[in-house]
């Protein structure tokens, strides 16, 4: 009888696929609440729905390849993209605290952007490499 070993799902594959899911769950509530965010934010409608439209194109990109490239491409792609989104949130916020209103704008805008850079990075990975066949032989009948 042959048997199918499925790699088990690790700490760090968890985390992308959570980090996808989080990307595809924030996409629906930005194009669902496009308007009364966009007010909210500063930030127009149509920004709030491209950016949730990258997010959905990002994030399920993160999702199905998450088994096919390196988790070291993944983390750094990860750490670099949650980067930017920090220091620009930071500087959002700093917009905003002194008074331009082209914060919410900047934080929007680079969620529109950077999905997109981040999947189509991942898409250009090389995929990763196989590991050695964990598949058991039947030895016997």
């Amino acid at each position: 009888m042959s048997e199918v070993v499925t790699p088990a799902v690790t700490r760090r594959t968890a985390g992308i696929l959570a980090d996808g899911v989080f990307k595809v769950l924030l996409a629906a509530v930005y194009i669902a609440g496009a308007a009364p965010l966009g007010r909210l934010l500063g930030a127009p409608a149509w920004l709030l729905v491209a950016s949730g439209v990258a997010l959905l194109i990002g994030g399920g990109i993160e999702i199905a390849y998450t088994r096919s490239r390196s988790l070291r491409t993944y983390t750094r792609l990860m750490v670099a993209y949650d980067s930017g989104w920090v220091l620009t949130a930071l500087a959002g916020l700093l917009m905003a605290w002194r008074g331009n209103g082209a914060g919410g704008e900047t934080w929007i805008g680079y969620q529109a952007a950077a999905p997109v850079v981040f999947a189509a990075l991942l898409f250009a990975a090389t995929p990763a490499q196989p590991a050695s066949d964990t598949r058991t032989e039947s030895r016997g009948h």
